[in-house]
């Protein structure tokens, strides 16, 4: 493959390499679009996302589409080639007006899903902190993020139903990340046989209201350690910009007999500000789309010479119980002081956190 490429005629370059060669060789760099959509309720989440692994000579893009009934996935994966080039078989990002405008398609597959929609940001893009692990030696995230909310236009399909998604009710997230993080086909664990690359609790909860964002996140071990730790309010004037609320404090109430949240209380004392959090519906995004339970198809895997699309299409009910082990996505209404808002209400635990009686890599709620 040409070291050159359509980038190289922009002054976009970090380092003393064509843009098609990260500064790092490490082969687990990547460079990621993540963004959700949901019309404010429970009736339908749709999460979709474009990445880039130079080291790994791959790119592919997901879009996963969950109600209360199904999980449809379509997912395509090619070798890369131009970075410019932001399509994946059926799957295509395109930047309109940048940290402002995109728009993604899913154009019509053998799949059940398909999208074309715009996106328009509510708030100035976000630097989000920089996520930086070592595990036994090694640097297993280094990663850097912005995020912004939006409202969405335009429609999308899934099985027999089409919906308008029109701005007036149709929000979401997105972020943009890039760095190191596990990615491609599983490496021998070596030293690091049965430790987790991201333990404890992860919660990530952007928050939409009328005129500003707050910005929640917090990866936590089982030991109280906070290895990365955000409570922001950004509004949607540029000339107020953004404002830290201090520590964010959790409790969290699990469905019992699971993993899952039910709902959750955030308190930021230093900004008097108390949160109360409600999930509407799930999706269990780690299901089908790369993020880490599927062994045939993980973000940056080879498939071969081709494109590959494929399309998978579970029952809830068959998939919520390997769900909930790994990462979960809900639409969440968020209020506080006399405000509604909704967003992402995102959360993970992964081994032990006894705070709240999971004793073990294995052990639900009680």
């Amino acid at each position: 493959m040409p070291s050159i490429s359509s980038w190289d005629d922009y002054p976009v370059h970090q380092a003393a390499e064509y843009v098609a060669h990260p500064a790092t060789s490490d082969r687990n760099f990547y460079d990621r679009y993540y963004f959700n959509m949901h019309g404010s309720d429970g009736q339908v989440f749709a999460i979709f996302g474009l990445g880039q692994y130079p080291n790994l000579g791959v790119t592919d893009a997901f879009v996963a589409v969950g109600d209360v009934e199904r999980h449809r996935v379509v997912r395509a994966s090619r070798p890369i080639g131009d970075r410019a080039d932001t399509a994946v078989g059926p799957i295509r990002v395109e930047i309109i007006e940048p940290l402002r405008s995109l728009r993604v398609l899913c154009e019509d597959n053998d799949h059940g899903v398909a999208m074309d929609v715009r996106w328009e940001a509510a708030i100035p893009a976000f630097e989000e902190p920089r996520q930086y692990l070592r595990s036994e030696g090694r640097v297993v995230f280094d990663t850097q993020r912005f995020a912004q909310v939006g409202r969405w236009a335009g429609s999308l399909t899934y099985g027999d139903t089409t919906v308008d998604v029109t701005p007036d009710r149709w929000m979401g997230t997105r972020d943009r990340s890039w760095g190191v993080r596990p990615v491609g086909e599983r490496e021998p664990d070596a030293i690091r046989q049965g430790v987790n690359v991201m333990s404890g609790m992860w919660n990530y909860f952007p928050m939409q209201f009328d005129d500003h964002a707050i910005f929640y996140m917090l990866n936590e071990t089982d030991t109280g350690i906070r290895q990365l730790e955000e409570a922001v309010r950004v509004w949607s004037d540029p000339a107020r910009g953004h404002e830290w609320l201090g520590r964010p404090e959790h409790e969290h109430r699990f469905v019992s007999g699971t993993r899952l949240l039910a709902g959750s209380t955030l308190r930021m004392p230093e900004a008097g500000i108390e949160i109360e959090c409600t999930p509407l519906l799930a999706n269990y995004v780690a299901i089908g789309t790369g993020y880490g339970a599927d062994d045939d198809w993980r973000h940056g895997m080879y498939h071969g010479p081709e494109l590959v699309v494929q399309g998978r299409d579970f029952a809830v009910d068959e998939i919520k119980g390997l769900g909930q082990y790994v990462l979960v996505d809900h639409v969440g209404r968020f209020s506080y002081d006399g405000l509604v808002g909704h967003g992402l209400y995102e959360h993970g635990f992964w081994g032990p956190f006894e705070r709240y009686g999971l004793t073990d890599g294995a052990a639900v709620a009680p």
